[in-house]
């Protein structure tokens, strides 16, 4: 039965993988290209998500400034759910719905792009973080999952996981992480390494 379980979470976890970066190939080309430009240039990449995909920020935004594969000068990245204090003022002195809006609203500058992460596609403080960072001419980007949710039309690249499992969403979103951090390391490292 165990065994069962194993083999099925695995072909399922497959088969999502193979779909969504079939049907998302040109958008991930287009999206490594401005990430490439948006750093090249002096600008930041903003993660945030709630519970897990908070997690994924954070482990996303270290690859970026720490190193992924190679050894290389740190990228312009940032978790904007790392900071309890500044999460917990914004949400007791505001709502929690603003905490990552009002924190793009202090960091973020035009041409810095915004990673909004939800596995339902319908977290009221990414879609709000995304609405402002595309009012103010951030790249917007969504990991996002099931058919995208609210945060779908917000984004300028909406990668988008078919599926409704979210253990299985987040598996392929950080996949997709890796794979942007890889591609964009090895594009400026072409450059200026």
């Amino acid at each position: 039965m165990l065994l069962g379980k194993i083999d099925q979470a695995c072909h399922d976890l497959r088969l999502l993988q193979d779909r969504f970066f079939a049907d998302h190939q040109a958008m991930l080309t287009e999206l490594c290209r401005v990430m490439g430009a948006t750093l090249a240039g002096g600008g930041t990449i903003f993660f945030f998500g709630n519970g897990g995909s908070a997690a994924q920020a954070q482990h996303l935004a270290a690859e970026f400034v720490n190193r992924f594969l190679l050894d290389r000068q740190p990228l312009a990245a940032m978790a904007l759910t790392s900071d309890a204090a500044v999460l917990t003022s914004i949400a007791n002195d505001y709502d929690f719905s603003d905490v990552f809006r009002r924190q793009l609203a202090g960091l973020a500058r035009p041409g810095d792009l915004a990673v909004g992460i939800s596995t339902s596609g319908n977290s009221a403080n990414v879609a709000r973080a995304l609405e402002y960072a595309r009012e103010q001419r951030l790249v917007t980007v969504g990991f996002l999952g099931r058919d995208g949710g609210r945060c779908r039309s917000l984004c300028d690249f909406p990668l988008v996981v078919a599926s409704d499992q979210t253990p299985r969403i987040q598996e392929v979103h950080l996949l997709l992480g890796h794979l942007l951090c890889e591609l964009v390391e090895s594009q400026l490292c072409t450059r200026r390494c």
